[in-house]
This record gives structure tokens, C-alpha cells and sequence, in this order.
């Protein structure tokens, strides 16, 4: 009688759009099914990444948790554990922190917590009450994973972990979709939106606080006032959606730029979109590892990012790209500057980005580093 492979069990506030969840789904898809089987449980609901999961046969269980907090949670997550009977429940960030609480009570269940980036809300890791729990929770968590070297140290300064229960993995990317373009820009952007000989600049994420796109947008009308000649053939454009836009939307009429600037919405062609840009720019408060740049550098681009999280882990400065600090719209201006007025120079950093990304950034070794973390706990070797 052939033995079922054991069963992780991952716990996440939501299976929506964002990096955390990107690179859930593709640990799920990319798991040998002789090593492990995997279920989903969103404390809230299953969003619009349920569907990239390509398995037929994993799990997605939506809780449909309301605001706040309550032992009703608690009861509920443990008897969908129980009922699912995981070798392995793996929490995913503050919001599903607290899931490890039940899976205590699940028999023999290994437990795993990662920490893929803060919000807004706490983008130091310094709030007190949230620190707290952290710190309360903290001896149910066997082993930790953190997707960037900021993030372990963190753990190890501020939350108190020993650091033999944490292991730091990098997120992958996929190489047969994110790649260099050759020859024409894909014909993706609205007709008459990309000049004769035009360069573009982009970005991609969530339009959320913490994405800070209207720096971006402040810095892209600072090059424009400075550089009026350019207003013939540079463009911007803003992939995602979010609560955001708004004030996006709002920023680009107060600057005058609506007519420079496309905001394509939540998008399923972000590789083609990538494609079609020749510079890349994150401008972000805070970040975990930042999938778009990982994505961007696969795709050939330089990249300009803020000296915030685990960016400068993955941007080597005056290599594959700069940093600049957050919320500083004048020095991101003199960034883009730098890079739109030296053809070569986004070449030479953009292959140094590829040649970075195709190296040391890949799923099977993402996905293995995490099975052994798995394995680890099971007492299992690497198969």
C-alpha cells in the first residue's frame, strides 16, 4: 500500500494579488507530488491567485474571518486543521501569526512561521503591541523561514529568535517567462501611447501606501520640469491596482501629468508589460524580497529601488542598478535622470541584472530550500 506524502498545511490572511502569495503558488505548483501535498486555508477568503495553483488536488479552505479578533477564529482554523490532519502548518505574516496557536493542538503537526515584509501600519517591525504577540508566540514557532537577510536579523534582534530556528530563503523567478526583449516592444500599451524612439519607465505592484507610487509620479513630473525636451518621448507606467489610486489618480492631475502616465490596472501579460519598459523603478517604504525586481532583472532591466528591506540584497548599487531613499522624489528624479540620459549605461546594468537573476535567484532552489525545511522537521532526508 503506496504511503501518502506528508501534507502542508499553509495558512495565510488571503490568497490574493502580492509577492508573498506569488511565491506560495509557486512552491505549490513546482512540489514533486511524491514529496509533499499541500492545502491552503485563508483566514479571509480566496482570492484571484486561487486559480494559478495548477494541482487538482489541493485544498482551498476560506474562513471568511470578519474585522477584529475572536476565539471563534481560533475554533474554526482548528477544526479545519484537524479535519485536514497537515504534517506541516505553515503561517504566513503578522495577520496569520496567530494560526499557530491552534496548530499546537493539531497531533504530531510540525509548525513553521514566515516573514515575507511588513506594511505600512509597522514598516520598521518597531510596534510595541505587535511585538508582543510576536514574543508571545514565539516558543509554539519551530522553525522560522525569512525570504531576506533584513528580515532574519529582525527576527534575531527584535523578536528574540534564536537563530539555528531560522532559515533565510530567497524567492525565485521564472526564467521561461521573465526574459530579456528582442527586437520590437510587445504591442501592449494603448495605441499612440509610446512614441517614435520613446522610453519608458515602470513600475509594477499593488497601489498601496507602502508602494508609495505617487513619489514616483512627483519624480517622473520633477524630470519632465527639468528636462522639458523629453516630454516628446518619455513615458511612465504604473502596473497594479489598489486602494491607492485615488490619491494616484489625484497626484497625477495636481503634477499635469495624465497624458505621460499609464495606470494599466491589475494585469495577467506583467511579463510582456515588463518587456516593453527600459527602466524599472521600485519606490517603495518598505519591502520583504521584492518579486517585481527579481522580475525585472530576469527581464533585462536596470533598476532603481529605495535602500529599504532586503532591496539592496538584491540591487548592487552602481551594478545592476541604484537606491535611493524612500519618499525622496528629488533624488529618485536625479536617478532616472542619470539612467534616460545614458542608453548604455541601462544596457550594461541590465544585462548585469540578468545575469544576476538567471544565477542566483531560482524556483527549484527556492522550492528545495523550503521542502528541507519541511524535511528537517519531519525528521525526513532530502529525497
Amino acid at each position: 500500500m503506496a504511503i501518502s506524502p506528508p501534507l502542508v498545511a499553509h495558512v495565510i490572511h488571503r490568497l490574493g494579488t502580492g509577492g508573498m502569495e506569488n511565491g506560495l503558488v509557486n512552491i505549490i505548483n513546482r512540489t514533486p507530488p511524491e514529496r509533499f501535498h499541500h492545502a491552503v486555508v485563508c483566514l479571509t477568503d480566496a482570492g484571484c491567485f486561487a486559480r494559478r495553483i495548477s494541482s487538482p488536488d489541493v485544498k482551498i479552505v476560506s474562513l471568511h474571518r470578519p474585522p477584529g479578533h475572536g476565539f471563534a477564529l481560533y475554533r474554526r482554523l482548528w477544526a479545519v486543521l484537524r479535519e485536514l490532519r497537515p504534517d506541516v502548518v505553515h503561517t504566513r505574516n503578522l495577520a496569520a501569526l496567530e494560526g499557530q496557536i491552534p496548530a499546537l493542538f493539531i497531533f504530531n503537526a510540525r509548525r513553521v512561521h514566515g516573514e515575507h515584509g511588513r506594511d505600512a501600519f509597522d514598516l520598521h517591525g518597531a510596534n510595541r503591541k505587535y511585538n508582543l504577540l510576536r514574543r508571545a508566540i514565539r516558543p509554539l514557532v519551530q522553525r522560522y523561514i525569512a525570504v531576506s537577510k533584513d528580515l532574519a536579523q529582525w527576527l534575531t534582534k527584535t523578536v528574540g529568535v534564536e537563530p539555528d530556528r531560522i532559515r533565510q530563503i530567497y524567492n525565485g523567478v521564472n526564467p521561461a517567462l521573465f526574459y530579456p526583449r528582442q527586437g520590437a516592444r510587445p504591442d501592449v500599451a494603448p495605441p499612440g501611447f509610446i512614441p517614435p524612439n520613446g522610453k519608458l519607465i515602470g513600475t509594477v505592484g499593488r497601489l498601496a501606501v507602502v508602494k508609495d507610487q505617487p513619489t514616483l509620479v512627483r519624480a517622473f513630473a520633477q524630470v519632465l520640469r527639468k528636462r522639458p525636451q523629453w516630454r516628446e518621448r518619455l513615458r511612465l507606467v504604473m502596473v497594479g491596482d489598489g486602494p491607492l489610486r485615488p490619491q494616484v489618480e489625484a497626484c497625477l492631475h495636481a503634477e499635469a501629468m495624465d497624458s505621460f502616465v499609464w495606470l494599466p490596472g491589475d494585469r495577467e501579460d506583467v511579463a510582456d508589460l515588463l518587456r516593453t519598459l527600459d527602466l524599472f523603478v521600485l519606490p517603495s517604504l518598505g519591502e520583504g524580497i521584492s518579486n517585481t525586481i527579481l522580475e525585472a532583472m530576469a527581464t533585462g532591466l536596470p533598476v532603481i529601488a529605495t535602500r529599504v528591506g532586503g532591496n539592496p540584497e538584491l540591487v548592487d548599487e552602481g551594478v545592476t542598478g541604484a537606491l535611493v531613499p524612500p519618499a525622496d522624489p528629488a533624488a529618485l528624479a536625479d536617478a532616472v535622470e542619470a539612467y534616460v540620459q545614458d542608453e548604455a549605461y541601462m544596457h550594461q546594468q541590465g544585462a548585469a541584472g540578468h545575469h544576476k537573476a538567471s544565477r542566483a535567484f531560482t524556483w527549484e532552489r527556492c522550492v528545495e530550500e523550503y521542502l528541507g525545511v519541511y524535511d528537517e522537521l519531519l525528521g525526513r532526508s532530502n529525497a
